[in-house]
């Protein structure tokens, strides 16, 4: 039987700033317009958070009863190394939906942003498809995509609208910046597993490129995100305070540069979190505090 501390190590906390990064900078969009809410903010919180655990423990017990983690490296797989029943993983992913589901329909009940119950129906069901189903998109090379949506644009756009009641230019450049940093902590987490990917039959869009070409998408993606404060500059000029998080992408760029590999690639992608969260607070800031 797993141990409280398996059972978080589990929910993989390091991968929570891709959950909160969205409702930062969506706040931060609505509070540019004068619309901002921190009641809303708190419930865009607490939906974000309870899906990225629950999209945590569904791919750990998804990858776990498929064999894919059998030879993994990195966080704890507690259905992989046989630390816990997969049923009991697979209640804790339904938890999570089932407090997402919850809080979700708390937001929209109070912003009465009725659109997003179908959205979010959506996005419960691409978080179980990544690594679940009968044909999971995650092993055909589709898991960056619907991260670039559902952990950019959805959960920053959804975090602005339901506050501010319409989406903005700098919301949606959040957005996009977003889901590009979303996507690249997925690249360095599948970079760090091609190796045992490619062995499980498992074709992720790192196995598809390659070792060279997926170091090379990474930094196309943070470079993306960086285009994309630049651009919302031209809207609210704090925004460019966001283009100061480039200090935290060298370290990690560094690492993908050595070629380093297997074990050696957990702190980019740990470093990529970072970046994400605090590109996000900097654009957040930038956001409210520009004079409207």
């Amino acid at each position: 039987m797993a141990t409280f501390a398996q059972w978080v190590a589990g929910a993989r906390p390091r991968t929570l700033p891709a959950a909160v990064s969205p409702v930062l900078v969506g706040t931060g969009a609505a509070y540019a317009v004068g619309r901002g809410d921190s009641g809303l903010a708190l419930l865009a919180l607490a939906v974000a958070l309870s899906l990225q655990v629950a999209v945590n423990y569904a791919n750990d017990y998804s990858d776990g009863v498929r064999g894919t983690d059998a030879q993994r490296v990195g966080p704890v797989r507690l259905v992989g190394q046989g630390l816990a029943v997969p049923g009991e993983v697979k209640l804790a992913a339904y938890l999570g939906f089932f407090l997402a589901a919850l809080f979700g329909l708390a937001l929209v009940a109070l912003s009465q942003a009725w659109i997003f119950i179908p959205i979010g129906l959506a996005a419960v069901v691409a978080a179980w498809r990544y690594t679940g189903g009968t044909r999971p998109y995650g092993y055909r090379g589709l898991g960056e995509v619907m991260v670039f949506i559902f952990f950019g644009l959805v959960a920053t756009l959804g975090t602005e609208v339901t506050q501010a009641g319409a989406p903005s230019w700098p919301g949606l450049l959040g957005a996009v910046g977003m889901g590009c940093l979303a996507s690249a902590i997925l690249v360095a987490n599948n970079l760090r597993d091609i190796p045992s990917d490619t062995v499980a039959g498992k074709r992720t869009l790192a196995v598809r490129l390659g070792d060279a070409r997926t170091r090379r998408l990474w930094l196309a993606l943070v470079v993306a995100a960086l285009v994309a404060a630049a651009l919302c500059g031209l809207w609210r000029w704090g925004a460019l305070a966001a283009l100061a998080a480039v200090v935290l992408a060298v370290p990690p760029w560094r690492t993908l540069r050595s070629g380093a590999v297997g074990r050696d690639l957990v702190p980019v992608l740990v470093a990529t979190g970072r970046l994400q969260l605090g590109y996000a607070v900097l654009l957040a800031l930038g956001l409210t505090l520009t004079p409207r």
